[in-house]
Formats: structure tokens, sequence, C-alpha cells
């Protein structure tokens, strides 16, 4: 009877460490207040450098989307935009992801979505106004992260 209580009890201490490193790990990462009213997500540099080089690769596919619609060139736009489609997110460690809340996964899970998507209707539907109303959305969901999020470098405090 008693080695019964005594196992309730581990198990009732490892399912509160299990929902408490969800919370930690799935739901709100490694985020502090920042001084301009953003959250600001705390990294080590080099998980820093790694988000920040991925959204340069947003941008950069971004301009050329544009630049291909301008000429009227939807195999540009295509090429761009798959190559952040969400196909490109697998090169994320499963430590970054573990540190990063819950809503900027979300913004970024959506912004890879909406890349393939914005591909796959240029390639079958080749309608260059669908396109630009599917980039004016894009912007959004980087404008709303940019707005709601900063990337810092985690300072260890002094021993």
């Amino acid at each position: 009877m008693k080695s019964c209580k005594v196992s309730w009890s581990i198990s009732g201490l490892l399912l509160i460490l299990v929902v408490l490193m969800a919370y930690k790990f799935i739901l709100s990462g490694s985020v502090v207040p920042s001084s301009d009213g953003r959250q600001s997500i705390q990294l080590e540099a080099y998980e820093r450098d790694l988000v920040l080089a991925e959204m340069r690769l947003f941008l950069s596919s971004m301009q050329q989307i544009t630049e291909g619609l301008s000429k009227e060139d939807m195999s540009q736009v295509i090429t761009a935009a798959r190559k952040v489609g969400a196909a490109a997110q697998q090169a994320m460690p499963g430590s970054l992801v573990g540190k990063l809340p819950l809503a900027f996964k979300k913004l970024g899970f959506d912004t890879h979505k909406k890349f393939d998507m914005l591909a796959l209707d240029a390639e079958s539907l080749g309608d260059p106004q669908l396109t630009l109303q599917q980039l004016a959305e894009l912007a959004n969901n980087c404008v709303t992260c940019h707005a709601t999020f900063r990337m810092d470098v985690k300072i260890d405090p002094a021993p």
C-alpha cells in the first residue's frame, strides 16, 4: 500500500515537471520584456545569427518576387518563394525552436506556409495580382513580428 502511494507521488511530480517543461519550451520560450515595449527573445549569439539570417532570406525573396512581378516573370517569383517555403525551416535546430515563444513560432510557420502557397498559386494560376496580394499578406507577418519581438543575445549574470 505504501509503495503505491510513493508511485503515485512520483508520477504526480513527473507530470508536474513535464507540464512545466512544456510551458517553458513550447509556449513561453526564453523571453523577457524589453525597454521598447517588445518582447526580447534571449538567444545565444549563433542562434540570433541564424534567426536574423532567415529573416534576411525572407526579405531577399520578397525583393526577388517583387522584381519578378515587375518583369512579369512568374518563374522568378516561383523560384524565390520556394527558396523560403516550409522546407527551409528544417534547418533550425530544435534547441533554438524551444527558446522561441509560441506566437513567434506561429508567425514563422505561417510565413513559410504563405511562401509555399504563393509559389503554388503562382505556378498553377499565374495571376500576378493574386501574387501581389499574397506578398502584402507576407509583409504583414514581417511587420507584426518586428513590432512584437526583438532578438537579443542572452547575457549570463556574473557569477
